[in-house]
C-alpha cells in the first residue's frame, strides 16, 4: 500500500438506518478518514444524523422502503458483490452481514471489521427460525430463511474470503470467524464513548438497571423474572418485540423506560448499584458504558463480556442463562462492595481513542 497520506480510501457498511454499535464503529472510521466516501445499501438520515456531512453513497436498494431491510439479504449480497471500488487503494468495510462481500481490484487492499459472522446464517439461525421478528409475516420469513439459508451460507463463506485482512471486535468474534469462516483475525475492540459516562462516584446508588433492544436473545425477560421474584428494584430501558411479554411478567418493583436522552441514560447508569447483562453478545458496548459510569456488571459468562468483566473487581458472572443461576449471582452481588472509581478505570482501555490508535497502527503495519 501507499503511504497513509496518499491513500485513496473508501468505507463500506451494511446499512445506515439507525443508531447502534456498528454505526459507532463506522463513525470512528469516518473520523479517521473524513474524506472517504461511505458506501452502503440503505441510508436514512432521520434514523441517524451522525453522517450529515459525510459523502454517503447508495444504489438501487435505496429505493426500497427501509422497513423491508430484514427481507433484503439476498438483494444486499447482489448489491455489494457488484460495487465497483477498483479506484481505491484501501477499502475498509464494517460488517456483520453482506458488506464484507465487496469485490475489488488487485491493487486495492480490503480490510473488513467483522462485528460477527452473519447471525441469521450461523450462530443464531435457530433463534431467527423461532423468532424471525416480522410479526404477522413470521411464517413467510421462516419459509424464506429455510429456502435460502443453504445457498446464502455458501455465499457468506465465499464473501468472507474476499477481504485481505479480517478484524474481530472481540475474542469471542475471533473464535466465531475461525469456526464459520476458517480464517484468522486480529482483535480490535470497538469504540466506546467512555468519557460521556464519567462521574465523581459520590452519588447514592439504588437498584439495578438493564438496557437494550428487547428481543429473545438479549434475555431481558430473564432479568425481569428473577428481579420480580427476588423483589429487587430494576429499571428496564429500551423497547422491542418482547416488550408486552416482559411487562406482563413484571412485578411492581420493575420500572420501564422507553426512549431516553443521552443525559438521562447517563443518570440511570451512574445511579444504579449494578447493570444486568444476561444475553450472549458479540461484544456488548452497553455493558462497557455501564462500567464507564463506575457501575459493576452482572453478566452471563460468555461472548464479549469475557473481554472486559473481571470477576469480583468490576462485576461478576453467572454461568447459565437460567433463573437459578442468575438468582444466585444477584444474591451474591447484594453482599459485595465495589470500588466504583476502579470500575470506571477498567473501561478506559475501550475508549474511542484506543480504537482509532489500534486501527491506524494496524493499517500502518501493512505499509511497513
Amino acid at each position: 500500500m501507499k503511504g497513509n497520506k496518499e491513500l485513496k480510501v473508501a468505507l463500506v457498511c451494511d446499512w445506515l438506518t439507525g443508531v447502534g454499535g456498528a454505526e459507532r464503529v463506522l463513525l470512528e472510521l469516518h473520523h479517521i478518514y473524513p474524506n472517504a466516501p461511505i458506501y452502503t445499501s440503505q441510508y436514512d438520515p432521520s434514523g441517524i444524523d451522525w453522517f450529515m456531512n459525510a459523502d454517503v453513497r447508495t444504489g438501487w436498494l435505496q429505493k426500497i422502503p427501509k422497513g423491508l431491510k430484514k427481507f433484503l439479504p439476498v438483494l444486499r449480497a447482489i448489491y455489494f458483490s457488484n460495487l465497483n471500488l477498483s479506484e481505491y487503494d484501501l477499502v475498509i468495510s464494517a460488517s456483520g452481514a453482506e458488506a464484507k462481500g465487496i469485490k475489488k481490484s488487485k491493487g486495492t487492499t480490503h480490510i473488513s471489521y467483522i462485528h460477527s459472522p452473519t447471525h441469521y446464517y450461523w450462530s443464531r439461525y435457530d433463534e431467527y427460525i423461532k423468532h424471525p421478528g416480522f410479526g404477522a409475516f413470521d411464517w413467510l420469513a421462516r419459509i424464506g430463511l429455510k429456502i435460502f439459508v443453504g445457498p446464502m451460507r455458501n455465499w457468506d463463506k465465499k464473501a468472507a474470503m474476499r477481504p485481505d485482512y479480517l478484524i474481530a471486535n472481540s475474542t469471542h468474534t475471533k473464535s466465531m470467524i475461525k469456526k464459520y469462516y476458517d480464517r484468522d483475525s486480529t482483535v480490535i475492540f470497538p469504540p466506546v464513548d467512555t468519557e460521556r459516562f464519567k462521574n465523581d462516584n459520590t452519588q447514592k446508588r439504588e437498584g439495578l438497571v438493564i438496557a437494550g433492544r428487547q428481543t429473545p436473545y438479549k434475555k431481558v425477560d430473564l432479568a425481569v423474572e428473577v428481579c420480580t421474584k427476588l423483589n429487587i428494584p430494576l429499571t428496564v430501558i429500551g423497547n422491542g418485540p418482547d416488550n408486552k411479554k416482559i411487562k406482563a411478567m413484571a412485578g411492581k418493583n420493575i420500572t420501564f423506560v422507553n426512549q431516553l436522552k443521552d443525559k438521562e441514560i447517563i443518570k440511570y447508569f451512574s445511579n444504579s448499584k449494578g447493570f444486568i447483562f444476561p444475553g450472549l453478545d458479540d461484544f456488548g458496548i452497553v455493558a462497557v458504558e455501564a462500567l464507564s459510569a463506575g457501575t459493576p456488571v452482572i453478566a452471563y459468562k460468555a461472548g464479549g463480556a469475557l473481554d472486559y468483566i473481571k470477576e469480583n473487581k468490576n462485576g461478576l458472572f453467572f454461568s447459565e442463562q437460567t433463573k437459578d443461576s442468575l438468582s444466585k449471582a444477584l444474591i451474591k452481588f447484594n453482599s459485595m462492595i465495589f470500588d466504583h472509581k476502579k470500575i470506571q478505570e477498567s473501561a478506559q482501555m475501550f475508549g474511542s481513542k484506543n480504537f482509532k490508535d489500534s486501527i491506524s497502527n494496524f493499517i500502518k503495519s501493512l505499509e511497513d
